[in-house]
C-alpha cells in the first residue's frame, strides 16, 4: 500500500515561509485570483458564513495545496474558497484548521495563516465554537476576542524571533464589529493544549487569570498572523458553558449541534463584518 507523501511542514529544515509562498501560488492558479485581500478560518459553527460573503470563484480541496493536510475534526470542511466580497475585493476562506492537539506541531497549525499572508491578506479573521466562563452567555452567543492567554507552552515563532502582541486583536476592527452590531460582547480567550475538556479546576484558573473563553485554537495562528504583519480580528461562538459553570458533561456532539443552531445569524453577522472591514 502506498504510503501518502511527506508533509514538507514535518522535514526541520524546511523554511515555513517558503511552503507558504509554494503554497500561496498554488491558490492563485488553481483559483484563477492573484491576490487575496482579507483571509477567515472559520472553526466550528461558522461555516454558514462562507455561504453569505459573495461570489465563489472556486472552491479547492486542501490537500491539492502544499503544507495542508485532511481536517480532523467534525465541522471542518477540509477546502479552500476564493469568494469575491460585494467591495470588489477577495477572500480567502479556510475550512481547512489543524489543532495544536493533533500532534502534528505548530508549523503545521499555522500553515494556513502564513499561506493567507502569502496570498496577499493583509487582515485575517480567526473564528472558533468555545467555552464561556460567563454564565450570561447562552450557548449561541457569538463574542469578540479581546486578548487571548496561550497555554499551550508553545509558539509558532522560531529562534531570536520577537514579536509585540501588544493590541494583538486590533481594537480598530473590533470598532468595526461593533459598529455592525453594538451588542456584541467581548472577553478573552484562553487556549488549552486539548483534546480533553477542562476541568472545572483549570476553567477556574483561567477565570481567575482574567480569561472570559475556553478552547482548543486560534492563539497560535494569532500569534502566527501578527508575525506575518496581518491585522487581526477574533470572534468565538459560545457553544457552552465551560466545566463547572456548566453542570453537566460537555460533548463535542454539542458543540456542533450549537454551532448548527446558531450558524444562520452569526454567518449574517460575520458576512457584515467582513464587508464592513
Amino acid at each position: 500500500m502506498a504510503t501518502p507523501a511527506q508533509n514538507p511542514l514535518d522535514l526541520p529544515a524546511t523554511d515555513p515561509f517558503e511552503v507558504a509562498r509554494e503554497a500561496a501560488a498554488q491558490i492563485a492558479e488553481l483559483t484563477g485570483v492573484a491576490r487575496h485581500d482579507v483571509a477567515l478560518t472559520l472553526g466550528s459553527g461558522w461555516g454558514k458564513a462562507a455561504d453569505l460573503l459573495g461570489e465563489t470563484i472556486a472552491t479547492v480541496p486542501a490537500t491539492e495545496v502544499v503544507g495542508f493536510g485532511e481536517p480532523a475534526v467534525p465541522g471542518h470542511v477540509g477546502s479552500l474558497r476564493s469568494i469575491r466580497l460585494p467591495t470588489g475585493k477577495h477572500a480567502l476562506v479556510i475550512g481547512a484548521r489543524t489543532h495544536y492537539y493533533e500532534g502534528h506541531g505548530v508549523r503545521r497549525v499555522v500553515h494556513s495563516v502564513r499561506t493567507a499572508a502569502a496570498t496577499g491578506a493583509s487582515v485575517m479573521v480567526l473564528t472558533n465554537g468555545a467555552g464561556g466562563i460567563k454564565e450570561t452567555w447562552t450557548p449561541g452567543t457569538p463574542v469578540l476576542i479581546s486578548d487571548h492567554i496561550n497555554l499551550t507552552a508553545d509558539s509558532p515563532l522560531e529562534g531570536a524571533t520577537f514579536i509585540d502582541l501588544t493590541d494583538l486583536y486590533s481594537s480598530r476592527l473590533r470598532d468595526v464589529a461593533r459598529g455592525v452590531d453594538p451588542s456584541l460582547d467581548e472577553g478573552v480567550y484562553v487556549q488549552f493544549r486539548g483534546p480533553h475538556y477542562e476541568t472545572p479546576a483549570e476553567v477556574q484558573m483561567a477565570k481567575t487569570i482574567g480569561g472570559h473563553i475556553v478552547g482548543m485554537s486560534t492563539a497560535l495562528e494569532a500569534i502566527a498572523a501578527r508575525e506575518a504583519g496581518m491585522e487581526i480580528i477574533g470572534f468565538s461562538l459560545i457553544t457552552n458553558l465551560a466545566a463547572g459553570i456548566q453542570k453537566t458533561p460537555l460533548s463535542h456532539a454539542e458543540v456542533i449541534e450549537a454551532g448548527r443552531n446558531a450558524e444562520g445569524v452569526i454567518g449574517d453577522l460575520l458576512a457584515r463584518v467582513v464587508t464592513a472591514l
